[in-house]
């Protein structure tokens, strides 16, 4: 516990965060079975009761963690599009083609999202924040869609189609060893982007 003193001095937004990032990395090296109080003090370096102090529990910490590598992923996908530049279609293609590569497509990613996944069906902190997050990915998607085409059929459902296919290309690439390679993807992308738009 050498590492208790310095971190008993962070600020309390600091040692709030330093407990999610070590739910994150429980997460993806543990999966949801292997998260729990102790588990996550432990990854963090503090005391077991020190979770409960900013967490209601366990369930809390994990939505909250959650939360935090959504609004984290968010920030890439919106780098990407800002440094795009202006054209709408590169825009919508740098926000769908930056889950194909890090830091979004990386394996300790997969294996987080895959234990918060597992928890959407049981836990019902951890389902509100899936329908939060999914929600505004496609909500970015769409606004992307229509920026590009404005007059599209049913942007609603071409982002939920679409959203399909980012999580598809993106499971195979953070697997490692994927049938196709990045370039592929983003390619194979721009082909249906271009089949929606007619």
């Amino acid at each position: 516990m050498s590492q208790q003193p310095a971190f008993t001095r962070a600020a309390p937004n600091e040692r709030r965060q330093s407990l999610i990032e070590a739910c994150a990395r429980v997460l993806a090296q543990k999966g949801a079975a292997g998260v729990s109080v102790r588990t996550i003090c432990a990854e963090a370096g503090v005391s077991a009761g020190l979770l409960r102090h900013y967490f209601s529990g366990v369930s809390e910490a994990i939505a909250e963690t959650y939360r935090w590598t959504g609004n984290r992923i968010d920030a890439a996908l919106l780098q990407a599009v800002e440094e795009a530049g202006s054209d709408p279609r590169a825009r919508l293609l740098a926000y769908v083609t930056a889950s194909f590569r890090p830091p979004i497509a990386s394996p300790d990613l997969l294996a987080t999202f895959v234990a918060f996944w597992s928890l959407t069906r049981s836990d019902a902190q951890v389902a509100a924040v899936h329908d939060e997050v999914y929600g505004q990915f496609r909500a970015e998607l769409q606004e992307l869609l229509l920026a590009w085409k404005p007059c599209l059929a049913d942007p609603h459902l071409a982002a939920i189609a679409l959203t399909a296919l980012i999580d598809g290309l993106w499971l195979e690439l953070s697997l490692g060893q994927a049938p196709f390679s990045a370039a592929e993807a983003d390619a194979f992308v721009g082909k249906w982007l271009d089949s929606v738009a007619g």
